[in-house]
């Protein structure tokens, strides 16, 4: 049988990771052709995409024991582009975003075609679809929205390639135009600041003259999605602003809950 993916995945990341490895070092790039030649020191065959490896440890998947022990106390490594071809190692503050238990949920009515709903093939596609049917990112930022592209895959100068699961512009009733890079999170994904911090700055370099305003959007079960809008702060992903938002149908609207909103 086969070695798993996630296994072969680890072996040569790790591999890479110890050819670099020092005590006290912060950071260190690698580049594409070492995923090939650890891949063939250990002898590992069937992976055709080897720029999937970095990738899976980037937003999919956690890195190996090995190279968590190595982690100083408060900080943790993350693997980012550097350029075409071109990958970092490198050790930032340690940030986890994660649904507040304490804030109120917002109903909303359900607007998702059931359609939609039949035919969703993962946690993000279904995420993406009933934030954009039941057009929460307008509710949340108080904005005309619209979706540009999802899944947009598109290289950044010194970053490399990256991948934006969905992209909206926005305007104000000023006529302010706004770029909305949206990241997506199943229940047990975290929100992190590689995916963040490229989003920013692909918005930046390619929508100059809009305002930025970074959104991850998160299941948390019982048709509860969460909204942030994040900003970058020393390195670190910080929260601009937080909701929790229920999808509910016509009949559990409650009129005093809209009360209580006002």
């Amino acid at each position: 049988m086969p070695e798993p993916k996630a296994n072969r995945y680890q072996a040569i990341i790790q591999r890479i990771f110890f050819e670099h490895y020092e005590n006290g070092i912060q950071q260190f790039v690698f580049d594409r052709e070492e995923l090939e030649s650890s891949a063939e020191a250990l002898n590992i065959k069937g992976v055709k995409n080897l720029g999937d490896v970095p990738y899976s440890f980037r937003y999919r998947n956690e890195l190996p024991v090995a190279l968590l022990n190595t982690q100083p106390e408060g900080l943790e490594w993350i693997i980012e582009g550097a350029g075409k071809g071109k990958y970092r190692f490198r050790l930032v503050k340690k940030t986890r975003i994660k649904p507040s238990e304490n804030l109120v949920t917002i109903g909303i009515p359900d607007s998702t075609p059931e359609l939609i709903r039949a035919y969703a093939l993962d946690d993000e596609q279904a995420l993406l679809a009933i934030v954009r049917y039941n057009r929460l990112i307008d509710t949340f930022l108080a904005l005309t929205t619209y979706s540009l592209q999802n899944h947009l895959r598109t290289v950044v100068k010194d970053v490399g390639q990256i991948e934006i699961d969905e992209l909206y512009v926005g305007i104000d009733k000023r006529g302010c135009h706004y770029v909305i890079p949206v990241q997506a999170k199943g229940g047990n994904d975290q929100i992190g600041v590689v995916q963040t911090a490229q989003d920013i700055k692909f918005a930046e370099k390619k929508f100059p003259g809009m305002l930025c305003r970074a959104i991850a959007a998160q299941f948390m079960g019982e048709n509860v999605v969460a909204l942030f809008e994040l900003t970058l702060e020393d390195d670190q992903v910080k929260i601009v602003d937080e909701k929790h938002y229920k999808l509910i149908s016509k009949d559990e609207i409650d009129q005093k809950m809209i009360r209580d909103y006002r």
